[in-house]
């Protein structure tokens, strides 16, 4: 590859290069553009996935149903005294009342002191709501472990239901994965959009210098060398766009970061991009130059023998 930039200057008088003055490097900003943002949207939502699955495969939520309050908050005392005593549990987390009523008032609406004070009482006397335990484990919540907890708290809580915090956002993990893999393929048709325009630009090229190839071939030169001329100058080219696509994505992504960032959601706050994740980002054009010379080594070649 370092051959490909140390043909003497005479040589590369025989096909002039254009720098930005052509076409060519600016559709090759534009696909480089486009791939940086899609190999971020990409990333962001594999990272964010990963991140999700982490902090929920080790926590599990309890819920004890149960219609008389009294018994209900004893089962939920002795439940939680015997989860504490558990190795397999790290933290223990009762839920207080007005808590619960917080997290289940967007679907069921305010009353009380919600409309004005013109109705007396709350959810919790409206309907009985359970009660609910948050655990955090020592390791992922499997189905052995369930078992364990179960049967730990099974004879102090009949009605109780355990459920792993995974369980529960499983849709949202499963569309996040759809866009990750949505990411990566427009990567590949964006990769393969760069290739078709290589190829255009190479036939034309060709076309361009016909005469000086002929020549070239009257005076002893290879099919090799020819190819190696155009290597260079669309090589040169797709670098230049690519860094120039690169600093176009990389701002808008910083700029939607710190807008992202703005928001305050948990799920969207984990749309960040670790530093393995730029370095990612930071070869695409490296990537898209090589993909640029061996699609014009393969172009120029096929179409020199057919020349001859």
């Amino acid at each position: 590859m370092l051959s490909l930039f140390v043909i003497p200057g005479h040589d590369r008088r025989l096909i002039p290069e254009g720098r930005l003055s052509g076409p060519m490097p600016w559709v090759i900003a534009i696909m480089i553009f486009l791939t940086v943002l899609a190999t971020a949207m990409g990333l962001a939502f594999a990272e964010a996935g990963q991140k999700v699955s982490d902090q929920l495969s080790s926590r599990a939520t309890v819920q004890i149903i149960e219609a008389n309050p009294v018994s209900k908050a004893q089962q939920a005392k002795d439940a939680a005294a015997r989860l504490r005593g558990m190795e397999l549990v790290d933290e223990v987390r009762v839920l207080p009342p007005e808590e619960i009523e917080e997290l289940i008032a967007p679907w069921l609406g305010q009353t009380g002191s919600a409309q004005g004070g013109s109705q007396a009482g709350s959810l919790l006397e409206d309907i009985p709501l359970p009660a609910l335990i948050d655990l955090k484990l020592v390791r992922a919540a499997g189905a052995r472990e369930l078992e364990a907890l179960r049967g730990a708290i099974g004879p102090l809580a009949p009605s109780a239901l355990i459920e792993p915090s995974s369980g529960l956002i499983a849709p949202v993990i499963a569309l996040v994965r759809s866009l990750q893999w949505i990411a990566f393929g427009l990567v590949i048709l964006l990769a393969m959009a760069t290739a078709a325009a290589v190829i255009i630009s190479a036939r034309a090229a060709l076309n361009t210098h016909k005469e000086t190839i002929g020549v070239i071939h009257l005076l002893g030169g290879t099919d090799r060398q020819i190819s190696r001329l155009f290597q260079r100058r669309i090589a040169l080219d797709a670098l230049l766009g690519g860094i120039l696509g690169l600093i176009c994505g990389a701002g808008i992504i910083l700029l939607l970061g710190m807008q992202l960032s703005a928001l305050g959601s948990g799920l969207v706050q984990s749309l960040e991009l670790s530093w393995y994740s730029w370095l990612i980002i930071g070869f695409v054009p490296i990537l898209g130059m090589i993909l640029a010379m061996v699609t014009a080594r393969m172009t120029v070649m096929g179409a020199l023998k057919k020349i001859l």
